[in-house]
C-alpha cells in the first residue's frame, strides 16, 4: 500500500472518530479516493482551466462548456491552444468575458514563466495558492480544487462552496447554512486531512464527484 493510500485511511479513521454525522456518509457512500495526477503541466493547466470554467456555474453547465472547449481544441486544452482561439470563439463555446480573460492570464503566465505549474507537486499548499491567485481571475476556490482535485492534498478545508456548507448543514441537521467565517473552525478537528472531511460534505449532496 502507497504512502498517500495509508494516509487517506487514516485520514477517513480519523473522521469516522471525530465526526459522527459524515460517519453515515463514510459507511453507506463511496469511498473519498483522490489521489495526484502523474506530473504534467498540460493536465494541470487543463484541471485548472477546468476550475475556472466552473466558477459560480452548475456542475452540469461547467461540464458542458468543458465539452465544447475539448472539442474546439481537438483535446489539446495547452496555453498555446487557447492562446491561439480568439475571444469571439470562446465566447461561442459559453465562456464569459472574465473567464476568457483569466484563462488566458493563465495561458501567458505559464508560457512567460511566471507561474510554472510543472514545480506544484513540490510546493506548500500555501504556496501554490500564493502563486497561482497571482492570476488575474483565480481565487481562492479555484486554487483550492486544485490542490484536492490535481495534486491530491489532504488538508485543504474549501469553505467558500457552497455544496461544502449545503452537504455540512444537512448531515448535522442545522436550520440554516453555516457560512464561510462559522464552518472554518470546524475543519480544525479533521486536520490533517480535511479534505476528506470536504469531499464527503459533498457526498451528502451527490455521490459523485461535484464536477
Amino acid at each position: 500500500m502507497n504512502s498517500h493510500l495509508k494516509q487517506i485511511n487514516k485520514g477517513i479513521k480519523h473522521l469516522s472518530l471525530t465526526c459522527p454525522h459524515l460517519d453515515l456518509y463514510v459507511k453507506t457512500g463511496q469511498k473519498f479516493s483522490l489521489a495526484p495526477q502523474p506530473v504534467s503541466v498540460n493536465s494541470y493547466f487543463e484541471s485548472l482551466v477546468r476550475s475556472v470554467i466552473a466558477q459560480q456555474i452548475s456542475s452540469q453547465a461547467a461540464n458542458t462548456i468543458f465539452d465544447r472547449l475539448h472539442k474546439a481544441t481537438k483535446k489539446n486544452i495547452t496555453p498555446r491552444t487557447l492562446l491561439n482561439k480568439s475571444e469571439a470563439e470562446l465566447r461561442e463555446l459559453g465562456l464569459s468575458g472574465a473567464k476568457i480573460k483569466t484563462v488566458k492570464s493563465l495561458a501567458q503566465a505559464q508560457l512567460d514563466k511566471s507561474v510554472n505549474l510543472a514545480h506544484m507537486p513540490d510546493m506548500t499548499d500555501s504556496d501554490v495558492i500564493k502563486m497561482l491567485t497571482s492570476v488575474w481571475g483565480i481565487g481562492q476556490w479555484t486554487v483550492e480544487m486544485f490542490l484536492m482535485f490535481s495534486l491530491g492534498r489532504l488538508d485543504v478545508w474549501p469553505v467558500g462552496d457552497l455544496a461544502v456548507r449545503k452537504g455540512w448543514q444537512i448531515a448535522h441537521n442545522l436550520k440554516e447554512t453555516p457560512t464561510e467565517k462559522q464552518l472554518l473552525p470546524q475543519g480544525d478537528v479533521f486536520a490533517p486531512y480535511r479534505s476528506i472531511a470536504a469531499w464527503y460534505c459533498w457526498r451528502v449532496l451527490e455521490p459523485q464527484e461535484p464536477w
